[in-house]
């Protein structure tokens, strides 16, 4: 077993790489580097004299989070999510798998190269339609997959989503302080957090959400897994995927658009291109729910807005949700 690091030794890397066999005959490591800036995982970018490849670890917790506890198998779900869409119309859109160490929780990949992640989005406040219309194809292909009978049920990784969804951000002393993020927030997130209403139709969906569904699901579909290079669009990092409901990812998928943007009738035309008799109540649903999460709850995004924007947000999330 091998843990990799930044730190790690080009010798070490090389060995373990060269015993793998994934490595080339006179291929030899000229540069490690961290590969972006993973949340869940440990992720490197190791350069050789002849490619680049990407080595994917688990750790027993949240690489950006460490003191949030997470399963060790979820690079295994991300290596049977990859196996499952590599026949299918989409594959180009996602990573080769290079090689799989089961006894060091280790993924390698193919490197797609020097992308940029779409949360430009909440930036620009926008969204073209040639982007949108892709990945509303993406994860109509990748619901459409068949997924074999023994995908992992994830159900570890499932239940901490679901904390984190569900549960955390409406708990009115959760240890966190918007404050932190914001000034103001804190106060502004009250109302929502003691709205018993609100909170047992979010229960019911958290309900919903760890129940067994049909369709295979990314399980993140947001623009941190979203990234662009050139005219090609790639979809990462689907360790939160499972067989569920696809109204799941279309509202979180909706719920992004809609923050960046300000502007709910993306739903509708999300729900209308998406097409496939979308459950439109859950997705409408779990849009509001994705939206107030992340403008109140601890998994915060590069999303610049004022105050009484964020309001406005959460305000609409109400309506969607009730």
């Amino acid at each position: 077993m091998i843990q990799i690091s930044e730190s790690s030794s080009f010798n070490s890397i090389e060995a373990y790489l060269l015993a793998k066999g994934w490595l080339k005959e006179n291929e030899h490591i000229a540069k490690i580097n961290k590969a972006g800036e993973g949340n869940m995982n440990v992720v490197l970018r190791v350069t050789t004299n002849l490619r680049s490849l990407i080595l994917k670890q688990s750790r027993p917790y949240v690489q950006k989070y460490q003191n949030i506890p997470a399963p060790l198998d979820r690079i295994k779900v991300e290596k049977a999510f990859y196996e499952a869409v590599q026949n299918g119309a989409i594959k180009q859109c996602f990573p080769i798998i290079l090689g799989f160490d089961a006894a060091s929780y280790l993924l390698a990949l193919e490197d797609i190269g020097n992308c940029e992640d779409m949360s430009f989005i909440y930036d620009q406040r926008s969204i073209s339609d040639r982007h949108l219309i892709k990945l509303i194809s993406i994860i109509k292909n990748i619901h459409a997959t068949v997924p074999p009978s023994d995908f992992p049920e994830n159900m570890e990784m499932r239940q901490l989503n679901h904390q984190h969804i569900f549960i955390l951000p409406f708990v009115e002393d959760n240890g966190f302080s918007l404050d932190d993020v914001q000034t103001g927030l804190q106060k502004l997130s009250q109302p929502f957090k003691k709205d018993q209403k609100l909170k047992v139709e979010i229960t019911k969906m958290g309900d919903t959400y760890l129940s067994q569904g049909n369709r295979l699901l990314h399980g993140d579909y947001y623009p941190g897994s979203w990234m662009t290079k050139d005219e090609s669009l790639y979809v990462i990092d689907p360790e939160f995927g499972f067989v569920g409901f696809a109204a799941f990812d279309i509202g979180v998928l909706a719920a992004h658009v809609i923050m960046a943007t300000h502007d709910i009738s993306y739903l509708e035309k999300i729900e209308r291109l998406y097409g496939n008799n979308i459950d439109a109540t859950l997705t409408k649903k779990i849009a509001g729910i994705e939206i107030m999460r992340r403008l109140i709850g601890l998994a915060q995004l590069p999303l610049s807005r004022t105050l009484d924007e964020k309001k406005q947000l959460l305000l609409m999330s109400k309506n969607m949700i009730l």
